[in-house]
C-alpha cells in the first residue's frame, strides 16, 4: 500500500445521502479480485441511460471532475453491503478522498484499509466544501493528513480529527499485511523456537 501524506486536486460535488455500495459499484462488476479496471464501473447507474449508454451527465463525466481526487459526498456514504470493490473502484478511477458528515461503519474502515482517507466534518462545513466544488473555475483543494487540514482555494482552512491509529497506517503506507510484517522478527523467532520443540507441524521437518 502506497503512503499517503497530502493531496491536491479536483474536489467533485456529490450532494446525494444514503449513497450505498451498489450506487458505487453495481454487483455486475464484482466478478473479479483484481483492484484496476473497476472504475469504468463507478457509479454506474448513475452514469448510464436505460441501455448501458454513459450519458455524460454525471458530475465524473463532466469537466473538470474527470479528474477528480476528492469527492463531497450526503450523509452515511457507502453504506450497503460491505463489499470491499466499492473503496476499490474509487481509487481506480482516482479518488484519494472522501469528505462527508457521516459513512457506514464497514465501509469506514475498508476505506482505510485499501489507503483511502475518509474526513468526517460537521454538516455545515461539508455544505461549504460542496459549495467550493460546485465552482467549476476553481474546485481544488489541499488535503494534508499530517497536520490535519483541508485547505479551500477561498482560503478558509478546516481541521479534521482521525483516529491516530489510522493516520499512522495511511502515513506509512500499512494494510493489514503490512502491519503483520512489521512483526516479521518476532514471527521468525516463534517459528523457529516451535519447529524444534513441535517438529510434527512443519511438513519439511526431518
Amino acid at each position: 500500500m502506497e503512503k499517503f501524506s497530502k493531496v491536491t486536486g479536483v474536489a467533485a460535488p456529490l450532494p446525494m445521502v444514503n449513497i450505498d455500495t451498489d450506487k458505487i459499484i453495481p454487483k455486475q462488476f464484482l466478478k473479479t479480485i483484481e483492484r484496476t479496471g473497476l472504475g469504468k464501473g463507478l457509479f454506474h447507474e448513475l452514469r448510464t441511460d436505460a441501455d448501458g449508454k454513459n450519458t455524460g451527465e454525471f458530475v465524473l463525466d463532466r469537466e473538470p471532475y474527470t479528474n477528480a481526487k476528492v469527492i463531497i459526498a450526503g450523509e452515511n456514504f457507502g453504506c450497503g453491503s460491505s463489499r470491499e470493490h466499492a473503496p476499490w473502484a474509487l481509487q481506480d478511477f482516482g479518488i484519494q478522498v472522501v469528505i462527508s458528515s457521516s459513512y457506514a461503519d464497514i465501509f469506514y474502515n475498508n476505506s482505510f484499509k485499501n489507503g483511502m482517507l475518509l474526513i468526517k466534518l460537521p454538516p455545515e462545513q461539508v455544505d461549504e466544501l460542496m459549495a467550493v466544488a460546485n465552482d467549476p473555475e476553481n474546485p481544488e483543494l489541499t488535503v494534508d493528513l499530517e497536520n490535519q487540514k483541508i485547505n479551500a482555494p477561498n482560503g478558509v482552512v478546516y481541521d479534521f480529527d482521525l483516529d491516530p491509529f489510522l493516520k499512522h497506517c495511511l502515513l506509512e503506507g500499512l494494510d493489514d499485511i503490512g502491519q503483520t510484517l512489521q512483526k516479521d522478527e518476532k514471527i521468525v523467532d516463534y517459528e523457529g523456537g516451535q519447529r524444534l520443540q513441535q517438529p510434527w507441524l512443519y511438513k519439511d521437518a526431518s
